[in-house]
């Protein structure tokens, strides 16, 4: 029986996606449980998988934008695993039995022509032979037929000898060294009708990214419904700095993680929303909605583009606990695997241009939220101490507001309670 594969809902708020890339193809057998395709979405990219084993039919191309509900490819689960795993070992095994048979004389080779063909399937199930649909992970296999690369040729280094991700990135690689043009124009293929280049090869015209699309909607929403205004401050990095030069090692043997520079800012901020709890506010129609808890968006930029994950209860957790938050959502967002759950119901954002080098910069708003945090490089400068002139590592801070619910002496009471509270940790809960 043909059994549908259809977009399930991944957040109330998300009606259509993209098919970015089927991790099987049309024809192939696949297994229940086993990752089908990534459809990426405004927010997040999310792996879909068979909810069945059988025999996979796509109805729809890589690349292209599908609704909630609808039908992307068909599964047969009349076709059992055998039939189509069987015949797999057949092309690559009888090949080189022939060769053999061949150097030993004509008359052993018809007799263990057949049989050999499900024994080595058996015998050679492991490097030698194409690693089954199950023993390839989706990254794996994604890389594998983008490159078109023969994973049987391939040494893996994993637990039973499976591929991992780095064998066959550093297979590409060194594919790539001795033929350069060869593997180039699969970076480019995946979606050809989604670019077009113009006559003179001047420009180029593509599709803009679901996850894109929504930043753009976003910034300019932000822009046109709120009444943003950026006060700037700057503050004196010495004490954290000493700070964390003083209690790294013991930190990170501690609790696995190193002591960043973002969890003394959250904690900051915590303090200065309680301070000031009308930033930790938001506009709702005629409405005005005090939070009383403290949920606080940090920005990642991704090559797919900025996300804002959520930590939390940031009142509530330890220096140890927000570091590890912010590693992880890191990772899981560079790797296109946060979930809708992850990015929804901030009460405040924090966003690090220093990272990137910038030194001065106003950051837009997270709508619905009234108020975001800019960090920048931390740059030595001459600053006046105690009538002395000293060089000293210093940040210019920014926090962009919306002025309808937040007056100017608000929004600079605020920024001078992080500034202080940088400037003497000891005005934090340090629990470390």
């Amino acid at each position: 029986m043909a059994i549908e594969v259809k977009i399930p809902s991944v957040g109330e708020s998300i009606t259509s996606g993209v098919v970015s890339a089927w991790h099987r193809k049309s024809g192939e057998f696949v297994n229940e449980g086993e990752a089908l395709f990534t459809l990426e979405t405004d927010k997040v990219s999310t792996e879909i998988v068979a909810e069945k084993g059988g025999l996979l039919e796509t109805k729809v191309p890589e690349g292209q934008e599908v609704k909630i509900g609808e039908v992307v490819a068909t599964i047969d689960d009349s076709k059992q695993p055998g039939a189509k795993k069987v015949p797999e070992p057949k092309k690559v095994e009888k090949p080189q039995e022939k060769k053999k048979e061949e150097s030993e004389g004509k008359k052993k080779e018809a007799q263990p022509e057949k049989k050999p063909a499900v024994a080595a399937g058996a015998d050679r199930g492991g490097p030698e032979s194409p690693p089954p649909a199950t023993t390839l992970s989706p990254a794996v296999r994604r890389i594998v037929e983008e490159e078109k690369l023969e994973p049987e040729k391939i040494r893996g280094t994993g637990m039973d000898g499976r591929l991992t991700k780095a064998d066959v990135l550093a297979s590409a690689k060194s594919r790539k060294s001795v033929g350069g043009a060869v593997s180039l124009p699969e970076t480019t293929a995946p979606s050809p009708t989604a670019v077009q280049a113009s006559p003179d090869g001047r420009f180029i015209r593509k599709k803009m990214s679901p996850l894109r699309r929504k930043i753009a909607q976003q910034l300019v929403m932000a822009q046109q419904t709120a009444a943003i205004l950026t006060t700037f401050n700057e503050c004196d990095m010495s004490a954290v700095q000493e700070l964390r030069r003083k209690e790294q090692d013991e930190f990170t043997k501690k609790n696995g993680v190193k002591l960043g520079l973002m969890s003394f800012f959250i904690k900051a901020c915590v303090e200065a929303l309680k301070t000031v709890p009308v930033v930790n506010g938001r506009i709702e129609g005629d409405d005005f909605i005090q939070n009383n808890y403290y949920d606080i968006g940090v920005a990642v930029g991704t090559e797919r583009g900025l996300v804002v994950p959520v930590v939390r209860d940031a009142d509530k957790k330890s220096f140890a606990d927000l570091e590890r938050d912010i590693a992880d959502f890191a990772r899981t967002a560079r790797e296109g695997k946060l979930k809708i759950q992850d990015l929804q119901g901030g009460t405040f954002t924090i966003t690090n241009g220093g990272v990137y080098g910038s030194l001065f910069a106003t950051p837009i708003l997270n709508p619905p939220q009234s108020g975001i945090l800019g960090m920048h490089k931390i740059m030595p400068r001459p600053v006046a101490m105690d009538g002395k002139v000293e060089v000293r590592p210093m940040m210019y801070l920014a926090l962009s507001y919306d002025h309808r619910a937040i007056d100017g002496k608000e929004a600079v009471t605020f920024l001078i309670k992080v500034k202080e509270c940088i400037e003497d940790p000891n005005k934090l809960p340090l629990d470390f």
